[in-house]
C-alpha cells in the first residue's frame, strides 16, 4: 500500500528534455527512439556519478535531484558536454539536443515523487535554455559563481506558472578554453543587460599587452608591463582590480571585451601592445567600458627603453584620473614604488616573474636565479628581494622544497632585505607576516599583514597571503572574509588560493562547501599535495571515510617524500593548537594516520 507521508524539504531539482522532440519522432521514430535511448544512458550514468536521484523520466523528459547545488550543475556540465560530441557524429538533421534547467528550492516528496514551486521553477529554467544550454535559477548561481570553473550570463527576470515572484536566470558558460566541441558560444547581451555582481566601486582587468615586435621570446615584456600596471593599481583604495592569474588567461585568444566585461565581473578593460625596436619601446594602451564596448581612454608613448617604468606610472595616472578613484591622503606617495633603472634589470625581473607564475617547481628555482641577478644589479630597489621571498614561499606552500625550516629561514632573510630598502613594499611586508605566523608569532604576522593590505588593498596575493595569517591565527571567521576577498579579486584562482579558502570554510565548519570548493582545484591541479590532505580532511569531516581513503591515496601518489597526513596535521602553526586535535580525531575516524 503506498505511503500517504508527505515529507518538506530543500534540494536541487534537475530539470530537462529535448529540443524539436515532436520533429524528431515524426522524422525517424526508430532513429529518434535509439539515440534518445543512447543519451538517456549519458543522464543515467552522469546522474548517478554526482549522488543524484532520477526521480521521474515520461517520454524525452528527465526530472532529477541532488543534495548538493554543486553536483547538479557539474553533472549538468558534464552531460552538455558529452552529448555534445556524441551529436557531432549525427547529421544535422538528426541531432538531439537537450535543454537543462537547475534550481535550489523548496520541495513536497511523497512516495518518491517531487512537487511544489521548486519543480515549477526549473522547468520554467529548462526551457530558457539554449539548446545544448544550462539555465540556473538565482539561488544556484549564489552557491556556485565562486566554486566551479565556469562562466555565467544574467538572462534577466522571467515569469514562471503560478509562481508570484520573477525568477531571476543565468544561462551557465564554459570555462575559457574547455567548451565542448558543438557546444553554445556566448552570445552578445542587449545593450544595458545587467552584468552579475559588478563591484559598487570601479573595477578593472588588464589583459596582458600584445607583442609586436615580432619576436616570441619578447613576449615577458608586454607581460611584465601589464603585471605591473596591476600591481600599482591593485594598492588603490577605492578600485576593484582583477589578479594577473585571471586576466592572462585570455593571452593570445580573441574575446571580444564585452565577454570579459562578464566572465571577470568588471565594468573596466584595459587593453595594450608592446612594440620594442632597439633601444626604442612604443607602448600603447585603451581602456574600454566592459558593457558598451565604448573606448574611455588611449594613448600611445614613444619612449627611450630605459623610460618604460616612467610609461608604466602615466599609464596607471591615467586610467586612475579616468575612473575618478579619490586617493587617500598619502596614497599616491605610495602608489609609485622605486624604478629599476637599469634596463638589463628590469629584462630580468620580467623573465623572473614569468618564471614565478608558471607554478613549477623547476620554474621556481629559475625565477631565484633571476631575482637574484635583479637584486646585484639593483641593490636599492626591493623588487628582486621579494620576488627571492616570494620564490621560496611558493616552494615552502607546494610541497616543493626539500628543507621547508629553510625555506622560511630564506624567506624571512631575504623578506628583511626588501623592507630594509622600502618599507612601503607590499608584497615584502606579506611575507615577513607569513614568516611570523609560521614561526609562531602570531600577533606579529596579523599586524603585518594587515599592514600589507593596507598598503595594496587589491593585491590579490597579499590579500590571500593575510588571510593564511589570519588562519593560523585562529581567527577563522576573519580569514574567511579575506579569503573571499582574494578569491574574488582573482576569479581564476591558483590552487594555492583555493586550499587557504577551502581551510577557512572547514574551520568555521562548512565542510561540504569546504569539500566542494577543493574539488575543483584539484581537476586543474592535480599534482597539488596539499589538495589533496584537505580533500581527504574535509570527507572524514563529513563521515565519508571511503572517499577519505581514496583522496589520502592520491595525496601519497601526488609526490614522493611525503609526510603522513598525521604528520602534516601536527606541523601546522596553529595558535590555538587545539584545532589539531580536531583535525586528528577527523582523520582517525577513517582509519587515516
Amino acid at each position: 500500500m503506498a505511503s500517504t507521508d508527505v515529507q518538506r524539504k530543500l534540494t536541487a531539482i534537475f530539470c530537462t528534455d529535448v529540443v524539436g522532440y515532436s520533429r524528431l519522432m515524426g522524422e525517424d521514430p526508430e532513429g529518434t527512439l535509439g539515440t534518445l535511448t543512447e543519451f538517456r544512458q549519458v543522464f543515467s550514468e552522469n546522474i548517478e556519478k554526482y549522488k543524484g536521484r532520477i526521480v521521474n523520466a515520461p517520454g524525452d523528459s528527465i526530472l532529477a535531484e541532488f543534495g548538493s547545488v554543486l553536483d547538479a550543475v557539474s553533472c549538468a556540465v558534464d552531460v552538455q558536454r558529452e552529448l555534445a560530441e556524441r551529436n557531432m557524429e549525427l547529421p544535422d538533421t538528426r541531432r538531439m539536443d537537450f535543454r537543462i534547467g537547475v534550481n535550489l528550492g523548496d520541495v513536497l516528496v511523497k512516495d518518491g515523487a517531487l512537487y511544489g514551486d521548486g519543480v515549477n521553477v526549473a522547468a520554467r529554467l529548462e526551457s530558457l535554455a539554449e539548446p545544448g544550454g544550462i539555465s540556473i535559477s538565482r539561488p544556484v548561481y549564489d552557491q556556485v559563481k565562486t566554486r566551479l570553473p565556469l562562466h555565467f550570463e544574467f538572462l534577466g527576470e522571467h515569469q514562471a506558472k503560478n509562481i508570484a515572484e520573477p525568477v531571476r536566470a543565468y544561462q551557465v558558460r564554459s570555462k575559457p578554453g574547455d567548451a565542448a566541441r558543438g557546444a553554445p558560444q556566448a552570445r552578445e547581451p542587449a545593450k544595458n543587460q545587467e552584468y552579475p555582481e559588478l563591484p559598487g566601486e570601479p573595477s578593472l582587468a588588464v589583459l596582458a599587452f600584445t607583442n609586436m615586435s615580432g619576436d616570441p621570446e619578447q613576449g615577458y615584456f608586454g607581460d611584465g608591463l601589464a603585471e605591473d600596471i596591476i600591481t600599482d593599481l591593485s594598492k588603490l583604495i577605492g578600485l576593484t582590480v582583477i589578479a594577473r592569474n585571471s586576466s592572462f588567461s585570455y593571452k593570445g585568444r580573441h574575446v571580444q571585451v564585452k565577454q570579459i566585461g562578464r566572465e571577470m565581473g568588471v565594468r573596466y578593460v584595459l587593453e595594450g601592445s608592446v612594440r620594442k625596436s632597439g633601444e626604442r619601446v612604443r607602448i600603447t594602451a585603451q581602456l574600454v567600458e566592459a558593457a558598451t564596448g565604448k573606448h574611455v581612454w588611449a594613448e600611445r608613448y614613444d619612449r627611450k627603453l630605459e623610460d618604460v617604468f616612467q610609461v608604466q606610472d602615466e599609464i596607471t595616472n591615467d586610467v586612475v584620473t579616468t575612473l575618478d578613484v579619490k586617493l587617500a591622503a598619502g596614497e599616491q606617495a605610495r602608489v609609485w614604488r622605486g624604478s629599476l633603472k637599469n634596463p638589463r634589470a628590469r629584462e630580468l625581473f620580467y623573465r623572473a616573474r614569468e618564471q614565478i607564475n608558471r607554478f613549477a617547481r623547476e620554474a621556481s628555482e629559475e625565477s631565484r636565479r633571476l631575482f637574484k641577478e635583479v637584486t646585484e644589479l639593483e641593490p636599492n630597489s626591493p623588487l628582486g628581494y621579494s620576488g627571492i621571498a616570494w620564490a621560496n614561499f611558493a616552494d615552502f606552500i607546494r610541497g616543493w622544497s626539500d628543507d621547508p625550516v629553510q625555506s622560511v629561514k630564506n624567506m624571512a632573510e631575504w623578506a628583511s632585505k626588501g623592507a630594509a630598502v622600502d618599507e612601503q613594499d607590499a608584497l615584502t611586508q606579506a611575507m615577513l607576516g607569513i614568516v611570523c605566523a609560521v614561526t609562531e608569532r602570531h600577533d606579529q604576522g596579523v599586524m603585518l599583514g594587515s599592514q600589507a593590505v593596507a598598503l595594496a588593498p587589491n593585491y590579490a596575493d597579499v590579500v590571500m597571503i593575510h588571510a593564511m595569517i589570519l588562519l593560523m591565527s585562529n581567527q577563522f571567521e576573519e580569514a574567511l572574509t579575506v579569503a573571499r576577498k582574494g578569491v574574488r579579486l582573482c576569479p581564476l584562482p591558483p590552487g594555492w588560493y583555493i586550499f587557504a579558502l577551502g581551510s577557512c570554510l572547514y574551520f568555521t565548519g562548512r565542510y561540504e562547501e569546504a569539500l566542494e570548493t577543493e574539488k575543483l582545484a584539484i581537476a586543474r591541479e592535480p599534482d597539488y599535495s596539499s589538495l589533496h590532505y584537505a580533500i581527504t580532511l574535509h570527507n572524514c569531516a563529513l563521515g565519508r571515510f571511503e572517499e577519505a581513503r581514496a583522496a589520502a591515496e592520491a595525496y601519497y601518489r601526488s609526490n614522493t617524500g611525503l609526510p603522513s597526513l598525521k604528520e602534516k596535521s601536527l606541523g601546522y602553526p596553529f595558535k590555538d593548537r587545539s584545532v589539531i586535535d580536531m583535525m586528528l580525531a577527523h582523520l582517525e575516524k577513517a582509519g587515516i594516520e
